[in-house]
């Protein structure tokens, strides 16, 4: 670096003393010599530079003193006198003595007159800047952030101005001596900026800030400023160390190393932290350079107080206003201050704000927030416990006691609720599931809208769901804890049988879905919650009542049983609907062996005496056992026989077992006023007809002629008994188990009802409805002790190693049977 130094200065040197005439130098001369450009370029310029005389340096000084004035004062200055500056400078610097013959002497000349030159322009920049801050020293408020602002600009771009001038001892004597370590020089535009720091900036700083704080206080309390004030305060701050660190940044610097490490000296001048790490990334530098006097000088102070502000007026407001007032307050308090930040202050200062607003506005006053959020929901505040949720979900934590408040909420009204109804809900399955349902609504909403489905909340009305629908006051009025699950499923019989008050197919199609999606499991983001803790006597139930509609034809539609178990598998999983599937299956190829075998009959020209239809039932699917054998009336034994051939030619190999208690039939009366037509069971109709040949018959006989077990007929003849078609001879005694076989059963040949159409077979079912539970809560328990044997069993006989494990879980999750729930390594949700 010294060597082509000299050779440089060698080549100025002989270049002003040629011929003995001085010349005076152009910009662009200046740069071919600093450069080391070749000498017929010198010699050009020397051929057509005019000849003039060399003025002394207290000349130059002078003049260069004069146009610095001109400059900083915002005169009119053209390019001629700009040139004539830069000259006077390259003149200075130049004006080596002719009897000067030492490469050494050349030097120390040009240090010298570096030096010399450099401390009369620090004098001069500190002067004016003291005379800067002198005249605005007295100045307040507004009119001291106008005169801030305007003297910043102003003087930044006048110093740029000025480094233009003096680019020639920049470029030379500065660059020499910032190479060899001289910590007390700086770049020309760096000197001026930092002789702005110390001689206005840190003194006028502090009376800036307090008419800043004080202009925002004002527009904080609702009146007008001009924004436009803080906003080029806010500038200024944030270009001050910008205004260096940008020069560094395309200076003439090769070396990175250099750059940052001057750049952490000029760090030191600005009052900043002189041990900071500087292994930073060029992308590091902008945040660094245009924040740290922004973030020091203004940031905290503005941070301080905007906490100490709010927090006044929170204590303030919260004294004279309820709750959901202040919650009212807050959230335009939040929107003001992030206007605030958008329209004048920097934006990595939005954070940090926001940050000291929900500490001193929401999470001081969060006890407030909870003990307010239980009156909310009884008043059914939806928009305030909205403004709650946005509030309090703004700070970490700030939820927990919002969610577990919800979740004992829910649950007492869920409770209430049922107990309302609890001795008309326990044999009235609507009236107990809307009252659910109307919780769940209402709740549900209130997540949705409100919550915004936050899976907190979420949570938490699931967990309160399956609180008060397993376990609530019809449960315990009746000690049965599968209650639940058959008051829906009968809930859905009654949906999906015919009525004459069955709802529109589109009504149906939602309650399907109400009942589906509440009891079941919600379907958000494929995250399954259970309601209905014991599923597995739901879908015994279920079964049940299907199979009646089915069997007995009391199916409103087919297309909305399959809708119903499509719904059942899409929730549940194959396995759990297969065999109603199946039951669906063998309904529909029933009808089609029905419609053969009426055109068999026709074939053969058969006449059976009465309409004859059956089903066709595949064994181990539906949840019927044997019925008992007994004696049928002989012209249903003439048509069971006639469609047993036909089955035979049909289907060779297959036996068919007559399920004679799941049978139905119609008789037709002629012995009373009226000619009505009972519906009845099969054992129903074999009771009655026996009362064609005597009107009168002791239970034994009836016993002894149909051979029905004395229970049976026991049942049978107390309902006949009930509904006034039969009466007991000579007494009006009920009917129950211990009654005589003796007692005489007579026909009651006055019988009379409004209506023509009588379904005997309703008075069976009622009957038959605790019998049925029993059986399916007996079944449901021996399965369960068989599951817990198995795994008792395989719990001793193998463990599973955590890689076979990991396997199995992989190829479930290929075969999508299994997903991986996000953010939640180790749960996987069931696909079905």
């Amino acid at each position: 670096m010294e060597e082509i130094l000299f050779a440089l200065l060698i080549i100025s040197f002989c270049f002003i003393t040629i011929n003995g005439t001085p010349t005076v130098a152009t910009p662009t001369d200046c740069r071919s010599l600093f450069s080391g450009e070749n000498e017929g370029t010198i010699e050009e310029t020397t051929e057509n530079t005019s000849q003039r005389s060399i003025p002394t340096v207290d000349e130059i000084l002078e003049d260069l003193e004069n146009g610095l004035k001109e400059v900083y004062n915002q005169q009119t200055m053209n390019r001629t006198r700009y040139m004539q500056l830069y000259s006077r400078v390259y003149d200075l610097y130049t004006s080596v003595p002719c009897d000067t013959d030492s490469f050494t002497d050349v030097h120390k000349h040009f240090a010298k007159f570096g030096s010399n030159l450099y401390k009369h322009l620090k004098h001069f920049l500190q002067n004016h800047v003291e005379n800067v801050y002198q005249k605005g020293s007295d100045l307040n408020d507004e009119n001291l952030l106008n005169y801030f602002t305007t003297q910043w600009d102003s003087y930044r771009f006048n110093s740029k101005v000025m480094r233009g001038i003096f680019n020639y001892l920049n470029r030379d004597w500065i660059e020499l001596e910032l190479d060899e370590g001289n910590k007390k020089i700086y770049e020309i535009y760096v000197l001026a900026i930092l002789t702005w720091k110390e001689f206005l900036f840190t003194h006028m700083r502090d009376s800036v800030m307090n008419a800043v704080l004080k202009l925002i206080e004002r527009e904080r309390n609702g009146e007008k400023i001009n924004a436009g004030l803080i906003s080029g305060v806010i500038k200024c701050y944030c270009k001050f160390f910008n205004s260096i660190a940008s020069f560094l940044r395309f200076a003439c610097y090769q070396n990175f190393k250099q750059f940052f490490a001057k750049l952490r000296l000029f760090s030191v001048e600005m009052g900043m932290c002189a041990g900071e790490e500087t292994s930073l990334a060029a992308n590091d530098v902008d945040c660094l350079s245009k924040l740290r006097v922004y973030r020091d000088y203004f940031e905290k102070r503005f941070i301080a107080d905007t906490e100490s502000y709010f927090a006044n007026e929170a204590a303030e407001f919260i004294a004279a206003n309820p709750v959901t007032e202040y919650m009212k307050k807050v959230e335009i308090r939040l929107k003001e201050e992030k206007e605030r930040c958008d329209l004048y202050l920097h934006e990595s200062t939005q954070d940090l704000l926001a940050k000291t607003l929900e500490e001193v506005l929401i999470t001081k006053q969060l006890d407030l927030f909870q003990n307010e959020f239980g009156n909310l929901l009884e008043s059914n505040k939806d928009s305030d416990l909205e403004r709650m949720y946005t509030l309090c979900s703004r700070i970490e934590n700030g939820l927990d006691e919002l969610r577990v408040a919800l979740e004992k909420q829910i649950a007492r009204q869920g409770e209430a609720a049922l107990d309302k109804i609890a001795d008309v809900a326990v044999n009235n399955p609507k009236q107990y599931v809307s009252t659910i349902l109307e919780v769940h609504k209402r709740y549900h909403g209130l997540v949705t809208c409100s919550f915004k489905n936050e899976p907190g909340f979420v949570q938490a009305l699931d967990k309160a769901c399956r609180s008060f629908i397993n376990r609530n006051s019809v449960t315990r009025k009746t000690n049965n804890p599968s209650k639940s699950p058959e008051l829906l499923v009968r809930y859905c019989d009654l949906l999906l049988k015919k009525s004459a008050k069955n709802p529109e197919e589109n009504e149906l199609e939602e309650f399907l879905n109400q009942i589906v999606w509440i009891f079941l499991y919600e379907n958000s983001q494929m995250i399954v919650f259970k309601y209905i803790e014991n599923k597995d006597l739901f879908e015994k139930f279920y079964t049940k009542m299907l199979a009646k509609r089915l069997v007995n034809d009391l199916s409103a539609s087919d297309e909305a049983e399959s809708n119903m178990i499509s719904k059942l598998k899409q929730m549940c999983g194959f396995e759990y609907t297969s065999s109603l599937r199946r039951m669906l299956t063998d309904s529909r190829v029933s009808k089609d062996i029905t419609e053969k075998y009426k055109q068999h009959l026709a074939s053969k020209n058969m006449n059976l005496g009465l309409d004859f239809s059956s089903m066709v039932l595949g064994s181990g699917v539906w949840p019927f056992s044997r019925s008992p054998i007994f004696d049928i009336p002989v012209q249903l034994t003439r048509c069971m026989e006639s469609f047993n051939e036909f089955y035979q030619t049909q289907q060779t190999g297959r036996k068919l077992t007559w399920l004679l208690e799941q049978c139905r039939g119609e008789l037709s009366t002629c012995g009373f006023q009226k000619n009505y037509i009972f519906t009845a069971t099969t054992a129903q109709m074999a009771v009655l007809m026996l009362f064609n040949e005597n009107t009168e018959m002791t239970l034994q006989q009836i016993c002894d002629n149909t051979n029905l077990e004395h229970e049976v007929v026991i049942q049978i003849v107390q309902a006949l008994v009930k509904g006034e078609l039969l009466s007991v001879a000579g007494s009006k005694i009920d009917i129950d188990a211990n009654t005589p076989l003796s007692t005489v059963l007579r026909l009651n040949s006055e019988f009379s009802s409004k209506k023509l159409k009588i379904d005997l077979s309703k008075m069976m079912t009622r009957a038959a409805i605790p019998r049925e539970t029993a059986e399916v809560n007996k079944f449901v328990e021996s399965d369960r002790k068989k599951l817990i044997e198995i795994f008792g069993q395989l719990e001793s006989r193998f463990v599973p190693d955590v890689k076979m494990i990991k396997k199995s879980i992989e190829t479930l999750i290929e075969k999508d049977y299994l997903q991986r729930v996000k953010n939640e390594t180790n749960v996987y949700e069931y696909l079905a």
